[in-house]
C-alpha cells in the first residue's frame, strides 16, 4: 500500500503528552489493502499517541460493523466487531517491526504510518466462525437452513427408529446371550 496522508503522523512537531486522532475507515480502505472480504464497512478508529521524551506509546481502539457472510446459510449480514490495541515506537539505527507490539523507527524518522496497524487490528477483530444473528434465535428463514433442519430432522427419526428396535427385543434372546458369557 502506498503511504497515504491520511493516516500519517508527524510526531517531531508534537509537544510531549497526550494528542488524540479520529478516523472513520470504509471500503475504500481495505481496496487500498486489496482485501475483499467484506462487501460494506463502517468503522470508527480512536487513536492515542502519547509522546514521551525516548519513545511513542500509541492506543489503538475500533469499533463499527462489517459486513459478512454467514458461515451456515452464507447470507450477508452486518457484523458489529470491536477492538483495542498498544503499540510502542522506540527510536535505534534500524527499521524492525518484528515484534507485533514494537516498532523501531531510525533515528531520522520524523512521521509514522498507522494504517498497516489499523488494518491488521480491524481484520483480526473479526472472529474465524460468523454466524448470522437470526440462525441463533430462530428467525432467519432460507433455503439452506430448512434443508439442513430437514436432514437434521431425518438423523433424529433413524436414531430413534433404532433405540426402539433394540427396546423391541425379545428377553429370550438375553437368556441365551447369558449362556455364552457363563462359560
Amino acid at each position: 500500500m502506498s503511504k497515504t496522508n491520511q493516516f500519517l503522523i508527524p510526531f517531531v512537531g508534537l509537544k510531549l503528552g497526550k494528542h488524540q486522532f479520529e478516523y472513520q475507515v470504509n471500503n475504500a480502505f481495505f481496496e487500498s489493502f486489496e482485501y475483499d472480504e467484506f462487501p460494506n464497512s463502517d468503522i470508527k478508529v480512536s487513536v492515542v499517541l502519547e509522546k514521551k521524551s525516548t519513545f511513542l506509546e500509541f492506543g489503538f481502539k475500533h469499533k463499527g460493523t462489517v459486513n459478512v457472510p454467514c458461515d451456515l446459510t452464507s447470507e450477508d449480514f452486518d457484523l458489529a466487531i470491536k477492538g483495542k490495541m498498544k503499540l510502542f515506537v522506540r527510536f535505534g539505527e534500524t527499521y524492525n517491526n518484528d515484534n507485533e507490539e514494537l516498532l523501531i523507527l531510525p533515528f531520522g524518522e520524523f512521521e509514522i504510518d498507522i494504517a498497516q496497524y489499523i488494518y491488521e487490528m480491524i481484520v483480526l477483530s473479526v472472529p474465524l466462525r460468523r454466524v448470522h444473528p437470526g440462525v441463533k434465535d430462530g428467525s432467519l428463514k432460507t433455503e439452506a437452513l430448512t434443508k439442513l433442519n430437514e436432514l437434521s430432522l431425518k438423523e433424529q427419526k433413524k436414531e430413534s427408529k433404532k433405540e426402539q428396535k433394540e427396546d423391541n427385543i425379545d428377553p429370550r434372546w438375553d437368556k441365551l446371550k447369558q449362556l455364552l458369557t457363563d462359560k
